[in-house]
């Protein structure tokens, strides 16, 4: 065994903190730069969203209201998920170098969706009527007849109470 040099250790452990340093102050840096601008194919809608998917901006293009009140709000949904998912992909590839490998990477890898499964948000929107006047209301049903209440007995008579029976001590006089 040879022994270990204490000043080789040191040195090692000083350039291991000074790559940490460095990759710190670059992921503090990038991160407050990082986001994710995303236009829906048609260009009706463009999301912004910042590092933590906080959405930043919100552009209508003149087609967005063509597209009435459903519609557009599935589109801006679907453009916002779009931009988050761009965004966290991101950031994740800022954190690489500081935590690959490391559970922290993988709880934030693993809090990225993956690519979307053939899920169609505007399904859901297309059997509504592009009108925005609600339906009328149906008739409210004929009230049952109730039978008659059973007699109350005669109130019970006494002296009546004062209310303020209980906090004679609490008055001034």
């Amino acid at each position: 065994m040879t022994a270990a040099n204490p000043y080789q250790w040191v040195e090692e452990y000083e350039a291991k903190l000074a790559d940490l340093k460095q990759k710190s102050e670059n992921l503090t840096e990038n991160f407050a730069a990082a986001g994710a601008t995303v236009s829906s194919q048609d260009g009706s809608v463009t999301v912004t969203v910042g590092p933590n998917g906080g959405l930043q901006n919100l552009q209508l293009g003149h087609r967005a209201v063509e597209l009435g009140g459903p519609r557009l709000t599935a589109l801006i949904l679907e453009t916002a998920r779009k931009a988050q998912k761009q965004a966290a992909t991101q950031v994740l590839e800022l954190f690489k170098p500081l935590g690959e490998g490391t559970e922290a990477y993988q709880m934030v890898s693993d809090s990225i969706p993956d690519d979307e499964v053939a899920e169609d948000t505007n399904d859901q929107y297309d059997e509504v009527d592009d009108d925005d006047e609600p339906e009328p209301a149906p008739a409210p049903a004929p009230a049952a007849s109730r039978p008659a209440a059973a007699p109350q007995p005669p109130p019970v008579r006494g002296r009546p109470r004062r209310d303020d029976d209980d906090n004679d001590d609490n008055e001034p006089w």
